[in-house]
């Protein structure tokens, strides 16, 4: 035995060693792709080494920003002819921010324990991403460059809670869409304080603060539009779509008139922002800052009161990453906030009453959104921090957020009616907290709006008999890129349900109806038939999908929109044109199933 585990040790030894130098070993650089001319001046990309038929053009800027400023316009480099083959700088952001969270995933997958410990040593081998405050790039993936006619194009929002990710990143960069016949976009936003702080000063500049990553998104979709169809890419018939705060992002395109003919379709996945709360300069909530005030109570110490906005500009960005870390707290404030401008109203507002943009429609969310976050969070609720001690306590904690009858039918329908049962079942309903009722909610809006709209519901679990995560957050992202990790366990199903939902996806950015040819159907949403797609090995329509939790998590959403509506205080909208202009400017068996 001991002979045994000397053997086994050398041989994860070797790997590793073999690993690591796979990871460090310089990739060839890609062949280059004839010259191409974008408004910026003349380009070459990359032929993709996978499929010689796809061009890649990455590290492209597409505006240029000084910090806490609206975006301007990019860069030119005149007769230089720029090499687009390398991805450029990813937005700053604190280091090694999603460790924990890749730790998780390979731990829940149910890989044998020398495949966990070869996958983290590998991925903590790899080289950290440039980052930079120029960070404003975004990529481009064709196979059509010269063809006749042009392509629908999908532009991808990254996730990352909007204060992490980058859109380089590997599971985004596949052909799996592109060889669909779609023109893929893929880009980074300025994140966490430098994406979103808003304060005083700032907003004593310009008339208002904040939102720099949600007019960077604006910005991106504007080069789309005036260059999209040199790579082959029809501007008239543009999708966007995203995952996590990247599906949040599109709700948040939607309720921003900035935005608006920049984009035909949208896809959501797992994520809506008809919860946010914050405004510019006021509560709109008890215990809820305004965004200037937690702008002031972050960089307390980092500058005085007087500080105008170039001194704060002049603050290094390493001390404002290390105040990230100090304090964490505050990183939820760090999202789009209403100021009556880029903003004019609450995104759940807008969605609900009519002030956001209704266009087809195709989102969804994940069976077991909860697991990677409820260890951290020990909620069922995203409204509320940690519920724990005894029954009692928990059961007063969910009565303050929901109310003694609602509380009490949560408690029922999610099964947390003792101290035993209680993880599990507040583990289900802080996912359809966090995401599934909003998507709903959004849906019934567009469907009310006469726009036609698809739900899903991812449920595929991975292979591996001891996995712990199930459909877990953000696990259908490799399905509709097909940019599967060598890592995680597949099946022969997990190809078929890969090859389904790219069709899905490409369906629908080329005509706003997933389906066709080949693929089980998928019916339109109505809130009467309340039909979601069952995206599983085997595909199927479910009616009602937890609809009782949902209704009772949405009567609550509902209350929470009132309220903040009501608490709003008239905005002094400071008549800015030059900051709108500037930002302006720039095939299984199908059957009927019941869930709840």
């Amino acid at each position: 035995m001991k002979r045994l585990s000397i053997v086994l040790f050398f041989a994860l030894l070797g790997l590793g060693v073999w690993g690591w130098l796979r990871i460090n070993q310089p990739e060839p650089p890609m062949a280059l792709t004839e010259a191409l001319r974008i408004d910026q001046g003349e380009i070459r990309g990359g032929v993709d080494p996978d499929n010689p038929e796809v061009e890649v053009f990455n590290g492209i800027p597409y505006a240029s920003a000084r910090r806490w400023s609206a975006p301007t316009a990019p860069p030119q480099w005149g007769a230089i002819t720029r090499d687009a083959r390398d991805f450029g700088p990813e937005c700053l952001q604190p280091r090694g921010h999603m460790d924990q969270v890749v730790e998780r995933i390979i731990d829940g997958n149910g890989l044998p324990w020398w495949k966990r410990t070869l996958a983290k040593r590998l991925i903590a081998a790899q080289p950290e991403p440039l980052q930079a405050e120029d960070c404003l790039f975004l990529n481009v993936r064709t196979a059509n460059r010269h063809g006749i006619k042009q392509l629908p194009v999908m532009v991808w929002i990254h996730g990352g809670s909007h204060q992490t990710g980058a859109g380089s990143s590997a599971f985004y960069q596949a052909n799996g869409l592109v060889e669909k016949g779609v023109v893929l976009v893929t880009f980074n936003y300025r994140l966490g304080p430098f994406g979103y702080m808003a304060h005083p000063a700032l907003s004593e500049e310009s008339g208002t603060s904040g939102n720099y990553g949600l007019l960077d998104q604006v910005a991106a979709l504007r080069w789309v539009q005036s260059n999209i169809s040199r790579f082959g890419g029809d501007p008239n018939n543009v999708t966007i779509f995203g995952e996590s705060a990247g599906a949040q992002s599109v709700s948040e395109l939607m309720s921003t008139p900035l935005a608006d003919n920049l984009y035909d379709k949208a896809i959501l996945q797992s994520g809506v922002s008809s919860y946010n709360a914050l405004h510019l300069d006021h509560s709109a909530l008890p215990n809820i800052q305004s965004s200037e005030e937690v702008g002031v109570e972050f960089l307390s110490t980092l500058a005085n009161d007087t500080a105008t906005a170039d001194g704060l500009r002049a603050i290094p960005s390493g001390a404002i990453i290390d105040r990230v870390l100090v304090r964490q707290d505050l990183t939820k404030y760090f999202l789009p906030t209403v100021d009556g401008q880029i903003l004019p109203l609450p995104i759940g507002e807008a969605i609900r009453d009519g002030g956001a943009k209704r266009v087809p429609l195709l989102a969804g969310y994940n069976a077991d959104e909860g697991t990677i976050f409820y260890p951290d969070r020990k909620s069922p609720t995203a409204l509320s921090d940690t519920i724990s001690g005894s029954m009692a306590q928990r059961e007063a904690m969910l009565e303050g957020v929901f109310g003694e009858n609602s509380a009490k039918a949560l408690q029922a329908l999610y099964g947390m009616t003792s101290l035993e049962t209680w993880d599990r079942g507040a583990e289900k309903m802080l996912g359809d907290d966090w995401f599934g009722v909003h998507t709903r909610f959004l849906a019934k809006a567009n469907v009310a709006a006469d726009q036609p709209t698809w739900l899903y519901h991812f449920s595929r679990t991975p292979p591996g008999k001891s996995q712990t995560l199930g459909a877990h957050h953000a696990a259908e992202i490799p399905f509709v890129f097909n940019s599967h990790s060598g890592f995680l366990p597949l099946s022969d199903d997990d190809d078929i349900l890969t090859e389904r939902m790219t069709s899905y996806w490409a369906n629908f950015a080329k005509t706003g109806n997933p389906n066709g040819d080949g693929l089980p159907e998928w019916p339109a949403y109505t809130p009467d038939d309340d039909i979601w797609l069952e995206l599983d090995h085997e595909i199927k329509r479910i009616s009602r999908l937890r609809a009782r939790k949902l209704d009772i998590l949405e009567s609550n959403l509902n209350h929470r929109i009132d309220a903040i509506k009501q608490s709003k205080t008239p905005l002094e909208l400071i008549e800015n044109t030059a900051l709108l202009s500037t930002a302006a400017g720039l095939g299984g068996e199908e059957r009927i199933a019941n869930s709840d």
